[in-house]
């Protein structure tokens, strides 16, 4: 396996980049190709989709911070569907307040 710094590095490259927002747009265009289908598979690849694009663009990222402004309590779905540092320390906080 790979460290983590060598991830990061090769993921500031603008073509790695460019490739994984592009695999997470095809991800998207897939779902509802799959979502008649028996089973979980659309939702699954919604997700994946939807976090590579949201890591990989700066104007969807934007648009995801605007959403979450509109609606809050969507936005915290996807922040723990996206598994985001905010959402677990957003969670913590509330942990301790309601203690």
């Amino acid at each position: 396996m790979s460290s983590p710094t060598r991830w990061s590095s090769l993921r500031q490259k603008p073509a790695v980049r460019y490739a994984l927002l592009g695999l997470g747009a095809v991800f998207l265009l897939v779902t509802p190709l799959l979502g008649p289908l028996p089973g979980p598979g659309g939702i699954f690849t919604f997700a994946i989709g939807l976090g590579l694009v949201l890591q990989n663009s700066v104007w969807a990222r934007r648009r995801y911070v605007r959403f979450k402004r509109k609606q809050p309590r969507m936005g915290r779905w996807a922040d723990k569907g996206l598994r985001r540092g905010s959402a677990r320390r957003r969670d913590a906080r509330d942990r301790e307040e309601r203690s």
